[in-house]
């Protein structure tokens, strides 16, 4: 059968128990001039989706190969990456030692203080390393392998509304896009909370067909665990659910406002146990709560990490200026590692462009085209839901990305990837399915021929970098806007036995105008090891170790934790990729004490806790600004013993507030030595 966008839609093929899309039957002589076998629907009962027995033989072998492409592209030279970003993998390798650090996120076995982000992310890596023993492979693989599940989950998610061929070209997309191959081969939080997105809306696509609350509950659990991965921003797809739910579900607005309900309940049970457990456990039996002023887990939610993140104030900035979009400050007009400028054209731009936005232009006009041929189905419609559900997701985290004004990095996009893949799986097929019906044919062809052009451009921006390639992409985007416009798949003079051939092949010249410059640039991102708090994909940036250089990059220059005789607290490297000395490293595995060391700024705490295998306190958290320890918790835990020394350097010492007491008071009351160029101050006796 073929079919067709129209915006007059009879019949509803679009319900649960069709399981077609919902778009319209052409008319015989439609048919009849399409000429061509049109791509296949989604299977039409709850028998062929179990026993797949109305699909082609294709179409198993196709999402078998797409799963192993994607990993052998994730998993690829992975132990190449090493450590990644040493701050998360410090607190991975805690949680291999501590059952207590595993359960807090703490940043070291001893259990001093946190990572400044809820710990889910932590637990299977740590789990893993418990298993096969803590290295970088047994960290990194569980995130190379939740990028396979992520998009073998949204596979499966388009699949359902729009057929198997939506639900490659989507899953394809989501592994191709740059900002996807540098997270699912790294060790932040993203590729935790994409996985867990994925899912819920999985989940929210099943519940829709058949107003099932129990997966809605289920959505809701996971997205519970996308706020114990990365707190508030796992909350940005929230609207999209619900409004999809409450839309399409195919129950009365009272049942579905209470399935709803369901859902939220699902939240609480999942993101409020933890929260009751943290809050409810006694501050001397879990590490302090890096992030916050007060050691809590609700203020590091709505604090740091929340609406700070949003407006810039607070625990949103960074120590030393604003790290938005405000000109002046670390994420000023230039600095593509903290966003550039907020605006609406920020995903667009230098910093965001390269990482996701190659289908973003094609994902929004296929969404606009979509909503408008669908505009007069029947509420129940599975295609306008599918709309509605990513569609919305695009919409919410594109604009919070682009107008946040506190800490933002360019590696945050990939919570939209999967959203902009689904939307160019879902949009292309239905419009090349209804290609006869001359607006649907017409809007596929703008939408190729502008995302090869938007593709020459984002190739443009490293113009050293395969400048052929941007020509290749245009003339690619022509020839097939050109094929589809005028249908050379169903010409008259064609040979019927020739058609078949001839639309292959231009869907084949569709898809390598619309994804070549992507592909490109995400095998360029595979290709290379990237370190740091701030990586950044493409052939050139391998790495952003956190400073504020020409563009925001930075060079890993390998320096040591602090220069010798600097002051205590004194440098700025709690951004940077510190390294130590043998002769340090040597000094700290002997020292015997609770923690081997205390050093101003996590980030230089955790290479020496992966330097050395022992633990080291954070000096002040994350940047230095921390309240914690206090000097009266500090001294106490030097006259019992419990550290070995305080080294020199290493943190921003801004922020809210800094440790300088600590600092003068170690310096008042202890003398220095240096070990190889690090000087440090031997506590105790």
């Amino acid at each position: 059968m073929t079919t067709t966008i129209s915006p007059t839609v009879g019949a509803q093929p679009g319900s649960p128990a069709s399981g077609q899309p919902a778009v319209q039957e052409a008319p015989a002589q439609v048919r009849e001039a399409a000429g061509s076998t049109p791509l296949p629907p989604a299977p039409r009962s709850r028998k062929d989706r179990l026993l797949f027995g109305s699909q082609p033989r294709w179409v198993r072998p196709s999402a078998a190969l797409l799963l192993v492409l994607t990993a052998v592209l994730y998993l690829w030279n992975l132990q190449a990456t090493g450590y990644a970003n040493s701050f998360y993998a410090a607190a991975i390798q805690a949680g291999t030692k501590d059952w207590t650090a595993l359960l807090f996120g703490s940043l070291d076995a001893g259990n001093a203080i946190t990572v400044d982000k809820p710990p889910a992310a932590l637990w299977i890596p740590a789990l893993a390393g418990r298993i096969f023993g803590f290295s970088a492979l047994s960290m990194l693989v569980p995130e190379a392998l939740m990028g396979v599940a992520a998009v073998g989950l949204l596979y499966l998610t388009v699949k359902r509304v729009s057929g198997p061929a939506a639900g490659l070209m989507a899953g394809g997309a989501l592994a191709l896009t740059p900002v996807a191959a540098l997270m699912f081969r790294f060790n932040n939080p993203d590729a935790m909370l994409t996985l867990c997105l994925v899912l819920a809306a999985y989940l929210t696509t099943r519940a829709i067909e058949k107003a099932g609350w129990k997966w809605l509950a289920a959505a809701g659990a996971v997205i519970g665990l996308a706020f114990l991965t990365k707190m508030l921003q796992g909350f940005l797809i929230v609207p999209a659910l619900a409004l999809a739910y409450l839309w399409a579900a195919p129950a009365t607005l009272g049942r579905r406002l209470l399935h709803l309900l369901a859902a939220a309940g699902g939240i609480m049970v999942v993101a409020g146990s933890y929260l009751v457990l943290f809050q409810l456990t006694p501050a001397s039996a879990r590490p302090y709560m890096a992030g916050s002023e007060t050691n809590s887990f609700l203020e590091l939610t709505f604090g740091y990490n929340g609406l700070g993140r949003i407006t810039g104030s607070g625990g949103g900035m960074l120590a030393g200026g604003n790290a938005g979009g405000n000109a002046g400050g670390p994420g000023g007009n230039g600095n593509v590692g903290f966003g550039g400028a907020a605006g609406i054209t920020r995903m667009f731009g230098a910093s965001f462009g390269g990482e996701v936005s190659w289908l973003l232009p094609a994902a929004l006009i296929l969404l606009a085209a979509g909503l408008w041929f669908t505009r007069r189905d029947s509420r129940t419609s599975r295609t306008r839901a599918a709309l509605l559900l990513w569609g919305g997701w695009l919409a919410v985290t594109a604009v919070i990305l682009s107008f946040m004004s506190g800490t933002v990095h360019p590696y945050y996009a990939v919570a939209l990837a999967p959203a902009v893949a689904a939307l160019a799986g879902i949009g292309s097929v239905e419009l090349w399915r209804g290609r006869a019906y001359w607006p649907a044919r017409t809007v596929l062809a703008v939408t190729i021929l502008a995302t090869s052009i938007w593709s020459a451009v984002l190739l443009g921006r490293d113009p050293a970098w395969l400048p052929a390639l941007r020509l290749i992409v245009v003339v690619l985007g022509v020839l097939a806007a050109a094929a589809v416009i005028l249908r050379v798949d169903s010409l008259p003079a064609l040979p019927a036995r020739f058609r078949r051939a001839a639309t292959a092949g231009v869907v084949i010249l569709s898809v390598l105008a619309g994804g070549l410059g992507s592909t490109a640039w995400t095998l360029a991102t595979a290709a290379q090891p990237h370190s740091g708090s701030i990586p950044t994909s493409g052939p050139t940036a391998s790495a952003m170790g956190g400073g504020f250089g020409a563009a925001g990059r930075t060079a890993r220059d390998g320096g040591n934790v602090s220069t010798s005789g600097a002051a205590p607290g004194a440098g700025m490297g709690g951004m940077g990729e510190g390294t130590t000395s043998t002769e340090l490293t040597a000094l700290l595995k002997s020292s015997g004490t609770r923690w081997s060391a205390i050093v101003s700024g996590a980030t230089q705490a955790a290479s020496l806790e992966l330097a050395t295998g022992t633990s080291v306190i954070a000096l002040g958290g994350w940047n230095g600004g921390d309240p914690y320890p206090t000097l009266a918790q500090f001294q106490a835990m030097v006259d019992r013993g419990e550290i070995g020394y305080f080294i020199s350097g290493g943190g921003m010492g801004g922020g809210r507030g800094g440790n300088s007491e600590v600092a003068a008071w170690v310096a008042a009351n202890y003398q220095t030595q240096t070990v190889g160029n690090t000087t440090v101050y031997k506590l105790g006796v």
